[in-house]
């Protein structure tokens, strides 16, 4: 046996490449395979189940061919091949691709990081203030990220650009607050104003959480009204029936008090002589 590979060693493929060294690159390339394999079955059976669909096929891209990359590297190292020119060539080539494609790369780290730290989930409402986005997470790929706003219009943002931002979420806690702010006369009762408001939430707003309860604060003293600021908890899946009918609610409350939401007016004083 010792013999047979002594004799596959003395035949030279190259000069710096032997049939012994041909065939233990290719066992290491074989073995490199299926640990790429094994490894990758069991990500999906133990660890993709955690991750959404997208995020859970690029890792296991990721981890697949980053496997096969190195087995091919231990590979080239026991050939004895000298590669020192041909890196020499690829690392200014690869300076090269670098600065072309630098948006790429970058967007590519982005997206791994944000599969790593999942600020946000799929299906995830979400708001970006800086880019005057909102809408729903629909999800995050290899470059970028899919938001359906809710005018059901789909945006894609690149991944840089939103592991970058400030991310509002608009579902991660269970309850949201709402707020609106309504004005009453100089000449009415702040309290009794106050009761008024309390009473309508709390027959007609059903979705309105007790505890917290409801908070009314005097938000302003403006030109024409005393302004008083409404603050609401509820369930975040209760958002459509709070927030478009807070003031609604107030006003026709108001109204039926008699209770007057003033329009803006001025005091005009004129000299005599």
């Amino acid at each position: 046996m010792i013999e047979f590979f002594d004799s596959l060693a003395q035949i030279e493929i190259t000069e710096t490449l032997n049939l012994l060294g041909l065939l233990i690159g290719g066992i290491i390339m074989t073995i490199g395979v299926i640990v790429a394999r094994t490894v990758r079955i069991f990500f999906k059976k133990y660890y993709a189940p955690k991750l959404s669909k997208d995020s859970a096929n690029n890792l296991g891209k990721l981890i697949y061919f980053g496997i096969i990359i190195i087995a091919f590297l231990i590979f080239v190292s026991t050939t004895g091949v000298d590669f020192s020119g041909m890196l020499v060539a690829g690392g200014i080539f690869g300076v090269v691709i670098g600065f072309a494609t630098q948006s790429v790369v970058s967007n590519l780290i982005s997206g791994i990081f944000l599969m790593i730290e999942k600020p946000v989930r799929q299906g995830d409402s979400v708001e970006i203030p800086a880019e005057n986005i909102s809408g729903t997470l629909i999800d995050i790929s290899t470059f970028s990220v899919r938001v359906r706003q809710f005018d059901g219009t789909i945006i894609r943002i690149p991944n840089e650009k939103f592991f970058t931002s400030n991310i509002r979420s608009l579902t991660s806690s269970p309850v949201r607050r709402s707020q609106g702010v309504v004005g009453i006369a100089y000449k009415e009762d702040i309290d009794g104003a106050i009761l008024v408001l309390q009473k309508a939430i709390a027959q007609l707003m059903p979705f309105v959480l007790v505890e917290p309860a409801p908070e009314f604060r005097i938000n302003e003293l403006g030109d024409s009204s005393v302004n008083i600021e409404i603050l609401v908890w509820h369930p975040r899946e209760d958002w459509g029936e709070v927030q478009p009918k807070l003031l609604k609610i107030a006003k026709n409350a108001l109204d039926e008090a008699g209770i007057e939401i003033p329009f803006p007016q001025r005091v005009i004083w004129q000299g005599k002589d």
